[in-house]
């Protein structure tokens, strides 16, 4: 009998997770997993509210009170999920160019020109290498885990994060779609001088060709660039605004009607980009920019199991901007979402993650 057959026989799902052990307090090791948690502490641009570096840690720390019979795929925790190690200059690097990269953010809020302040000039040029350098990083790290045939799911940080990952992708297949769930869309170019901004994941994602469509759905913040971006994409960006989901919704459309029609705007391979900012505040409260409106978690869930269960294939996922506060709220959520996530992945894969629990009602 396998090492893991072993554990899973003496492993009690019914207890807390073991606190010494890997996320979600499962007992495998990362060879005995089939799905790896790449987590990537990472904040350097943030312009407003800060703490998506801390988010990783904080949902670790959550994950150890989830459940893990999940009704969904009540069988997922035996296939084992493993989260790994980040390289410590991360979150180093992380804090020490967030720094720098304050007085940069606020001269531009102030009206000046960063081209005529050299210093300033200087710093930003070296943010963006310093960006540029994480995100081979973390590609190297994805397809070092992708070429063991792992599941690889990124855990940010800020919204700059996945960009290695989409490199990683895109090494891996040679088309495919994002799936993007977000308040914002995150189309600006280089946004207050930031090459790699978290405002800018998806205008830098576009310049991969494998990636042939994002269908973004519950925005609700943008401007005229980003909105000049999508109309010039020729299809390739389509947008689900949170006010266009409710005003079908109020006007009769079916959650289920709506969900099957953005996934059958998809292509066959899909990769799922989920902003923590997407859902209501309330699950979200410290997220670094909140903005009204938003997607119950029973909405999101939903549209991620309806893609599981499609003749789409879902290749990779993403979840970042979970920001811890003083409770335990938002690492809670993100616990729990990234569990539901790596369930559809996990189904979408092929992989035995059982059959529904269905209650008599």
């Amino acid at each position: 009998m396998s090492t893991k057959q072993n554990k899973i026989d003496n492993f009690d799902p019914s207890q807390p997770g073991l606190a010494d052990a890997t996320i979600y307090g499962l007992p495998f090791t990362a060879e005995e997993s089939e799905i790896i948690v790449v987590p990537a502490p990472w904040e350097v641009t943030v312009s407003y509210g800060a703490g998506a570096s801390e988010g990783p840690e904080a949902i670790l720390e959550a994950s150890y009170q989830v459940d893990l019979l999940h009704q969904q795929y009540p069988d997922l925790w035996k296939l084992g999920i493993y989260i790994d190690e980040a390289p410590e200059h991360w979150a180093t690097d992380s804090a020490k160019y967030k720094e720098m990269a304050q007085p940069i953010i606020e001269a531009l809020e102030n009206g000046e020109t960063i081209a005529d302040l050299p210093e300033l000039q200087k710093d930003l040029d070296t943010i963006n290498a310093v960006c540029d350098k994480f995100h081979k990083e973390v590609e190297e790290k994805v397809s070092s885990w992708m070429a063991k045939g792992k599941k690889v799911v990124l855990l940010g940080g800020d919204h700059s994060t996945p960009l290695g990952y989409y490199n990683a992708l895109a090494k891996h297949h040679d088309a495919f779609g994002i799936l993007h769930f977000d308040a914002h869309m995150d189309l600006r170019d280089a946004y207050e001088g930031f090459t790699y901004s978290h405002a800018s994941i998806m205008f830098n994602t576009l310049k991969l060709p494998q990636v042939k469509t994002i269908v973004q759905v519950g925005i609700r913040d943008f401007c005229e660039q980003e909105v000049a971006t999508v109309m010039e994409s020729n299809g390739r960006v389509l947008v689900h605004t949170d006010a266009d989901l409710k005003k079908d919704e109020f006007e009769g459309m079916s959650w289920k009607d709506k969900c099957d029609h953005i996934i059958a705007s998809l292509p066959e391979k899909v990769a799922i980009s989920f902003d923590i900012d997407a859902l209501l505040a309330w699950y979200c409260p410290n997220t670094g920019t909140p903005v009204p409106g938003g997607l119950t978690y029973e909405q999101a869930t939903y549209m991620i199991t309806r893609l599981s269960e499609s003749n789409k294939l879902i290749i990779g996922m993403d979840l970042v901007e979970v920001a811890p506060g003083e409770d335990d709220w938002d690492g809670n959520v993100g616990a729990r979402l990234l569990f539901h996530m790596c369930g559809a992945f996990a189904k979408s894969q092929g992989l035995a993650v059982g059959q529904k629990i269905e209650f008599k009602k």
